[in-house]
């Protein structure tokens, strides 16, 4: 898509790669800070108390749950269409340009906070993050195409971009909206997604023609390429049938309905799927079944039209697709049930020398970051600043205003005479502990005693339920009004990250690996299927720790999220020999 070769990027260099990468790097940060500020409120916000200081809306958590749940799940399905659009039609660019104005908006509505902007700002997000998501890391991929030995590192430094914007965008997000006022968190979130924008395109002169509109040419030469890996398939008689194509229209339709009908009727009290009630069951679950088996049928005839090698493999992809579920299930606790923990079941009130040591500790994990990324904002004006003047201007505006946001936020806490950390700030956790750990878990997987795929599945499963199972501990026994010591849920966090960092490894990149050309397309979008219904999943279960608590206990609900990951971190692991059988080599 461009006739600049990446070599003329590294003509002008930050840390050993094009300054345009890091241009990147704050898009990326930028967008990632409105996008975990805003997550990290919402729930909170929508559950808390309808009276006081700074009232919520007092929604039930399995009403929350609903809703989140499902525009959760669609974060992860947009990005298949968003990408084929900029494919065939925008570029890779406009592509961000267009996700990321339509993500301002959407924080914008959601910054009103009436319930009519509320659904409309999230349907924006939703649809902005499909234009946005996939096209950033295409863009990385063809500025590195014709030197992949760089591109291991330029990821790493796109994703220290990922982790440094949830982290502050959760910190400042969330500061502002528990001390000041929700809108305040949700507006904050939408400002710093603007400058994002401007700061990308205002950085054009650095990618020449990289990620632009493809050409009648480009499009051509990029289908004969396509023609060419297929033909070289051993499979290459194996097009998408009329029927395959029904079935695909059958079970997506099935799910997008379900995806919208759950919070319709939990909400607003309109179920589509109620004609198909039996019994007791609800209606859209009979659907749901439905087009599960629909999407099962689907899969296992194109699959079985394979030679056994590409059939085994691809049955591979599919059982770690399905623990991916469970996966993602429990994790994504951390968005829903957690910030409802942390808020009414944790006690978050410092004084003393407590409250001394936590102020220090949280400084520097605020200015330490902070000061390391300004540095490289440095270099980059120092490096680039005659070529984009302006788009450097617009990023050293964005840092003053975090930087003020900090000392605003460090001098209240350093001045109260007790401190009362936020809801939020326990979410950060999980961003600070990768960065901490990455570079160990790194020199693990490249020594010899890297374990397989299925191991390290199931060691991210284990790992995790370990951080639910602290939390079972820690709320055993505790009655309305005892609050739980903090250390727990940051010892569960700590867990729950290092079990992410062993499964990350897996996954996207065994499908690009087992997967035969024709098939990568449907199996990708298995993938985030699976990330999809397992994030929808977390946020229902994750909606009924009061119904739970209430007839149960708080730590009878965080026993299940401790035995089901743990049982099925063990099963995938028993499954390590036949796993290996079925990737035929694969590394």
């Amino acid at each position: 898509m461009s006739s600049v070769t990446s070599n003329d990027f590294f003509k002008s260099k930050v840390l050993g790669h094009p300054s345009g990468l890091f241009v990147l790097f704050f898009t990326e940060m930028w967008e990632r800070f409105s996008f975990y500020g805003m997550r990290v409120l919402l729930i909170n916000f929508l559950t808390a108390a309808a009276v006081g200081a700074n009232p919520g809306w007092e929604w039930s958590a399995e009403n929350a749950g609903a809703l989140f749940g499902t525009y959760a799940m669609l974060l992860y399905l947009t990005p298949i269409l968003g990408g084929i659009i900029a494919d065939k039609l925008t570029g890779y660019r406009w592509a961000v340009v267009i996700g990321s104005i339509i993500m301002t908006l959407g924080h914008a509505a959601m910054a009103i906070e009436t319930e009519f902007w509320l659904y409309v700002g999230l349907a924006l997000l939703v649809i902005g993050t499909g234009f946005f998501k996939p096209n950033m890391t295409s863009i990385i991929s063809e500025m590195y195409k014709d030197l992949p030995e760089k591109k291991d590192g330029a990821y790493t430094i796109f994703y220290m971009g990922v982790n440094a914007g949830a982290f502050f965008g959760m910190m400042l997000c969330g500061y502002l909206a528990e001390k000041v006022g929700w809108s305040w968190g949700f507006g904050l979130a939408g400002i710093f997604m603007l400058f994002g924008t401007l700061q990308f395109w205002l950085a054009k002169p650095l990618f020449g023609t990289i990620g632009d509109v493809p050409s009648t040419e480009e499009k051509e030469e990029s289908s004969e390429v396509s023609v060419v890996e297929t033909t070289n398939e051993s499979d290459k008689a194996n097009p998408f049938t009329s029927l395959d194509k029904i079935l695909i229209v059958i079970s997506s339709v099935i799910g997008l309905g379900y995806a919208i009908n759950d919070p319709l009727s939990k909400i607003g009290g309109i179920d589509v799927f109620g004609a198909l009630k039996v019994g007791d069951f609800d209606g859209q679950y009979v659907a749901v079944l439905f087009g599960l088996a629909v999407f099962l049928f689907l899969t296992i005839s194109r699959i079985s039209r394979y030679t056994k090698v590409v059939r085994d493999r691809m049955i591979a992809v599919i059982i770690f697709a399905f623990f991916t579920v469970f996966f993602w299930m429990s994790f994504e606790q951390g968005a829903t049930s957690l910030i409802l923990f942390a808020r009414d079941n944790v006690d978050r009130v410092l004084t003393g020398n407590a409250q001394t040591i936590f102020n220090i500790v949280n400084t520097l994990l605020t200015v330490i970051p902070l000061v390391i990324i300004t540095w490289v904002l440095y270099l980059l004006g120092k490096e680039t600043g005659k070529r984009i003047p302006v788009s450097n201007f617009v990023l050293a505006i964005c840092f003053l205003g975090v930087w003020v946001l900090v000392g605003w936020m460090l001098y209240a806490e350093f001045s109260a005479e007790a401190s009362e950390i936020t809801v939020s700030w326990f979410s950060i956790l999980n961003s600070f502990f990768i960065i901490a750990f990455a570079n160990l878990f790194s020199k693990w997987w490249d020594s010899k005693y890297n374990p397989s795929a299925a191991v390290k599945y199931g060691l991210g499963l284990i790992i995790m339920a370990v951080g639910f199972g602290l939390l079972a501990f820690g709320a055993y026994g505790i009655t309305d009004g005892v609050k739980v010591s903090m250390v727990w849920l940051i010892l569960a966090y700590l867990f729950h990250t290092l079990g992410e960092l062993c499964l990350s490894p897996v996954g996207l990149s065994y499908v690009s690996k087992l997967v035969p050309a024709r098939m990568i397309a449907f199996m990708f979008g298995m993938w985030y299927l699976a990330i999809a219904i397992g994030n929808k999943l977390a946020a229902v279960f994750g909606g009924q720790i009061e119904n739970i608590t209430k007839e149960y206990s708080l730590s009878t609900f965080f026993l299940i999220f401790t035995i089901v990951p743990t049982i099925a971190g063990l099963l995938v692991i028993a499954l390590n020999p036949v796993i290996k059988k079925l990737m035929h080599g694969v590394k």
